[in-house]
């Protein structure tokens, strides 16, 4: 059923407020209308396009910054960080991200992508990955967007800081991994990786 111009702008606003990073494409398919469509909408309502409320949200959200590397060092762009906590990152898969002959994504970015948001999200000048276990849900291909996740869940035995990563696309899981970090004021002192 399609929306009057009213309904849909009202919906438009509501559903950007919710998921600030969804495409001019998925909201043109959500609502039935052309991306020019939304793309007008948009305007209208004053809503930047994505790549400025991406930066936005960025902005707003975080309170402190990465310790463990160079912010130009992480794969895709964080934008959320909660160091010790949580941490959000976005890769948009592109043309130097995938395989030639049939456009698939390359495994390592994606755990590039995890594994670096899994260094980010620790609050310490060293942070390295002492152990991780992977799992691919799926493939991912070119013009797909990666919104990988990261939650700190506490301490292995060692001391060491567990890190989970989800990484989906449009919803849908295609990669998991649980990251054990080890960092320089690991609680127990254990420098042993």
């Amino acid at each position: 059923m399609k929306l009057n111009k009213k309904e849909r702008q009202e919906r438009l606003q509501n559903t950007i407020d919710q998921t600030p990073f969804i495409t001019d494409e998925e909201l043109a398919k959500m609502y039935l209308v052309s991306i020019q469509t939304i793309r007008l909408d948009r305007m209208e309502l004053a809503i930047p396009e994505l790549r400025e409320r991406i930066k936005s949200v960025a902005t707003h959200q975080w309170n402190e910054t990465v310790k463990a590397l160079p912010i130009d060092e992480v794969i895709g762009e964080i934008v959320d960080l909660e160091l010790d906590e949580k941490a959000i990152s976005i890769l948009d898969i592109k043309e130097e991200h995938v395989f030639s002959r049939n456009r698939i994504a390359r495994g390592h970015h994606i755990f590039a992508q995890a594994n670096s948001l899994a260094v980010a999200v620790i609050n310490d000048e060293l942070a390295l990955t002492a152990k991780s276990e992977i799992r691919f849900k799926r493939q991912v291909i070119e013009g797909e967007r990666v919104i990988a996740k990261a939650t700190v869940s506490g301490n292995d035995e060692k001391g060491r800081t567990i890190v989970n990563v989800q990484s989906t696309v449009e919803n849908e899981t295609v990669f998991t991994g649980t990251f054990v970090m080890f960092r320089s004021n690991d609680q127990k002192g254990d420098a042993k990786l």
